[in-house]
């Protein structure tokens, strides 16, 4: 049977029919959706969302350390979270296979940075497959499966926003059930990687390294293909995609499993060509290993090494290589298209926290997720961003650098249990003052609506504890503890002033769902009576799309009202109320 899946559906599906039963992992786009698909799966596999991918990393490679074939997902950046174990799960190695599914981001389309897993693969000395369609994103999972057990070995499946998101057809197959006994076996220079038993360790990766380098000679996921040899294309991923369709007729050595790189292979194909060229995606990382081997090679010299590749990016490339001026693609499909940068939705609950930190000379230092957009004008009330759980962390920088002014960190709820608790154990431990605001929206948001262990539900539905953010910061000793209602403006502003002006650290729970996931309006719509509007557009300054700017007064479209209020509550003139009251 065949089916029309998208790269994350068809990497989920090849869990199942590998046989997993344990899968684990945080959300972050472009991978949210693998982990999602292997929860439909549920009387076979255990899934879950991990409070981060460090912990998500370390659940998996415990039950594949007592048997159980398991897998992880998370995105690029989710594994320097995750690096710690991943360094050492290396050393000590698995029972029943592992698998970590890292989709990287070219272009930035979702991330605050571009990084290539692959370097990851190559310092941690573990195998890494690359996919360029469903197809393969399915069948290389299985083989990655077969690889980490064969050679006891955790293995990464890298894949790019454009595999993960982009649906081709997949044949479908059976499951393939793994019986073996559960239990992990006491062996502990096999598994305690202190020093003594870690140097062998160390031994063996070496060792297994050298096996998987063989492994990648003769692996199905590495093919040549033959055709014009007056250029030879080295390519992997879903660069393959674009070099098929810009040069029809050269010859391609396409790498699925690129690391350990396949050095025979690779010789054998440049010597049959005239001319190499290697077309990847982000860093030189084939380029400059077939470099070291010897043999001459083209890459950088044409194609970008910074931003997504695509066709039209790859045709330039051919032009500057055949000493062409690259042609300027057409972009009339988008003249006189009004810019849309993007912007907090109607009624999101954290537009009356930024408005009310507005009117205070603060340094806020914000994180990761939809609150990253308070730093577009006109709230501009993000004044720094680094990673997750940094919005906490850095606010105690800026406290102890001696800023003049007050310092306010903001993180989200999910951000907060992912990676903020240690940060505000720091500020309380080290006598820091920050106010450390938690815009508690009741889900992770930006990625797609995902529980985390504040909302009571698991990713499988299931009701479970709810952990209190406003019990959490106490037990890390902070006292002055609130919470507040975003949509009370007043209430809000009140409470943002009194903790600015406390010599102690303060954390507010800024506590309202987001209306997107509730799929309802917060309140009435508003409408805008032009008898009583002065015109001094003290509504548009919340940044409110459904507020609209086209001649003289601002008016309210009602299609997109999300219904707070918070436009009503800023009018000086009374121009605005809800519809439910006329």
């Amino acid at each position: 049977m065949r089916e029309l899946l998208s790269g994350n559906e068809a990497i989920a599906r090849g869990a199942y029919e590998a046989g997993v039963t344990v899968a684990t992992g945080y959300p972050g786009t472009p991978s949210t959706e693998i982990l999602e698909n292997v929860a439909r799966y549920r009387s076979d596999i255990y899934s879950e969302w991990s409070p981060n991918e460090k912990v998500a990393f370390e659940v998996a490679a415990g039950a594949s350390c007592a048997g159980a074939r398991s897998m992880v997902t998370m995105k690029h950046v989710g594994l320097n979270v995750a690096a710690d174990p991943l360094m050492t799960l290396s050393y000590i190695g698995v029972e029943g296979g592992f698998v970590a599914c890292v989709a990287d981001d070219p272009g930035m389309h979702s991330s605050q940075n571009e990084q290539d897993t692959r370097h990851y693969a190559r310092f941690a000395k573990i195998p890494v497959f690359e996919p360029a369609d469903s197809q393969e994103a399915k069948d290389f999972f299985k083989l990655a499966m077969e690889v980490s057990e064969r050679y006891q070995t955790p293995v990464i499946l890298r894949s790019t926003t454009r595999v993960s998101h982009s649906r081709s057809l997949v044949d479908l197959g059976d499951r393939k059930e793994i019986d073996r006994e559960i239990g992990l076996e006491k062996n502990p220079p096999r598994f305690v990687p202190i020093p003594v038993w870690g140097r062998v360790m160390k031994e063996k990766v070496a060792g297994r390294l050298g096996l998987l380098a063989r492994e990648a000679e003769n692996s199905v996921a590495n093919r040549t293909e033959l055709q014009d040899r007056s250029l030879g294309i080295v390519t992997s991923s879903i660069a393959y995609q674009y070099v098929r369709e810009v040069w029809p007729q050269a010859s391609v050595l396409k790498l699925g499993l690129s690391y350990p790189s396949p050095d025979g292979l690779i010789r054998e194909f440049a010597e049959g060509v005239d001319r190499l060229l290697v077309v990847e995606e982000l860093d030189d990382f084939l380029e400059e290993h077939i470099r070291s081997l010897g043999i001459d090679c083209q890459g950088r010299e044409f194609v970008p090494g910074v931003g997504e590749l695509s066709v039209s990016r790859l045709l330039a490339s051919r032009a500057r290589m055949e000493g062409q001026e690259p042609k300027t693609p057409d972009q009339r499909f988008a003249e006189g298209l009004p810019a849309r940068p993007p912007v907090l939705c109607p009624g999101c609950p954290h537009r009356g926290v930024f408005y009310a930190l507005g009117k205070h000379d603060v340094v806020v230092s914000g994180d990761i997720g939809c609150y990253s957009l308070a730093a577009f004008k006109p709230l501009d009330r993000m004044d720094i961003i680094l990673c997750m759980g940094a919005g906490v962390s850095m606010a105690h920088g800026f406290d102890k650098a001696g800023d003049r002014r007050k310092v306010v960190g903001v993180v989200g709820d999910s951000t907060f249990f992912h990676s903020g608790i240690t940060g505000l154990i720091d500020i309380v431990y080290n006598r820091g003052t920050s106010t450390i605001i938690v815009l508690d929206n009741r889900t992770t948001a930006m990625t797609g609506h995902q529980d985390h262990p504040g909302t009571g539900l698991t990713l499988g539905g299931d009701y479970t504890k709810a952990i209190s953010i406003e019990d959490v910061g106490r037990a890390c000793g902070v006292e002055r503890v609130l919470t507040v209602n975003p949509y009370h403006l007043e209430a809000t502003e009140r409470a943002i002033s009194e903790e600015l002006a406390a010599e102690e650290p303060s954390l507010i729970v800024s506590l309202a769902p987001c209306p997107l996931r509730e799929r309802s309006r917060v309140g009435p719509a508003r409408t805008i009576d032009p008898e009583l509007c002065k015109g001094c557009k003290r509504c548009l300054s919340l940044g409110c799309p459904a507020i609209q700017f086209d001649g003289d007064l601002p008016e309210v479209n009602i299609h997109l009202c999300g219904g707070c209020g918070l436009c009503q509550e800023v009018c000086p003139h009374g121009a605005i109320s809800s519809q439910e009251g006329k």
